[in-house]
């Protein structure tokens, strides 16, 4: 079934964001050559390939497609083999996914620091280690305490472990739960809430429910951090046969439509300059207000 779009205000790209770009030459080069090649190729032969070159964001999705280990790994950019080099480097998706994480932490640094109550607590769900948080956390020198949710216990001492390193040890709190578990362990609502990478694995009712769950846990007008994904990055085939990694594609007015659905309001969409993700900000509507 379709989902029915809602209106939103777009924003510009941010001057204070410093985003990965490409050129228009480079772009079209990736679509005429490059995406052709990696898309349609034997998939057999790629995957081959990279377990013979040790290929570590490969055996990463092959573990857990789209999980938190193969975000590290794009994250981090130090990578020793070659082919990931090339992945990550050159590749549309890990460059598109380290911009959403510039532009989601900046976003909720600013949410952070535009709250009324303090100490702002920021909720971030399906965070994996956590990192966009940590990043906002030590963007701004409001008072701001956040707390981390994911089902891995790996991905949560790793983030533990960086959190101790960058002095925010005692500002985070980290729980291995489900969103329908989170009443048990929040004693109180957030301020902030960031579910950033987890709409484009999710069905349509799944967001629904998590959203509508986790707005229980907001106060009224609390901003709500998610974001869409398109087909730009040309390579979703390549994604599916090769990393086993299946993504749900959705436009921001489509993204929107299902939050509006579990209860949220006045969309704000913030694009990223490659165009595969944007970052969007919608704000709890009071239950008066609620369809």
């Amino acid at each position: 079934m379709a989902v029915e779009e809602v209106s939103y205000e777009i924003r510009g790209l941010s001057a204070e964001v410093e985003f990965e770009t490409v050129s228009s030459l480079r772009r079209a080069l990736k679509r005429l050559l490059v995406h052709p090649l990696v898309n349609y190729g034997p998939a057999g032969l790629t995957r081959a390939l990279l377990r013979f070159g040790k290929s570590e964001l490969a055996a990463a999705n092959w573990a857990d497609p789209g999980g938190w280990e193969s975000m590290v790994i794009s994250y981090r950019q130090n990578c020793s083999q070659v082919a990931d080099r090339l992945l990550i480097h050159a590749g549309t998706m890990p460059m598109a996914l380290r911009n959403r994480k510039r532009l989601g932490s900046f976003l909720i640094a600013r949410l952070i620091e535009q709250a009324r109550a303090g100490p702002v607590h920021v909720l971030c769900l399906g965070g994996g280690p956590g990192w966009v948080i940590q990043d906002a956390l030590a963007q701004t020198r409001a008072p701001a305490r956040a707390t981390v949710v994911d089902l891995s216990a790996e991905a949560l001492e790793f983030g533990r472990q960086m959190a101790a390193r960058r002095g925010l040890a005692e500002r985070i709190r980290f729980i291995q739960a489900n969103v329908s578990d989170l009443h048990q362990y929040l004693h109180d609502q957030a301020n902030v809430v960031k579910m950033l990478g987890l709409c484009e694995y999710l069905p349509d009712e799944q967001i629904v429910s998590v959203a509508g769950a986790v707005r229980e846990m907001m106060l009224d007008g609390a901003p709500m951090v998610f974001n869409s994904l398109s087909r730009a990055h040309g390579t979703d085939r390549f994604f599916r046969r090769v990393f086993g990694l299946h993504m749900i594609h959705r436009s921001p007015g489509e993204v929107c439509g299902l939050m509006h659905r579990a209860g949220f309001r006045d969309f704000a969409v913030h694009p990223e300059p490659l165009g595969v993700y944007h970052v969007i900000v919608g704000r709890r509507a009071a239950d008066a207000g609620r369809d």
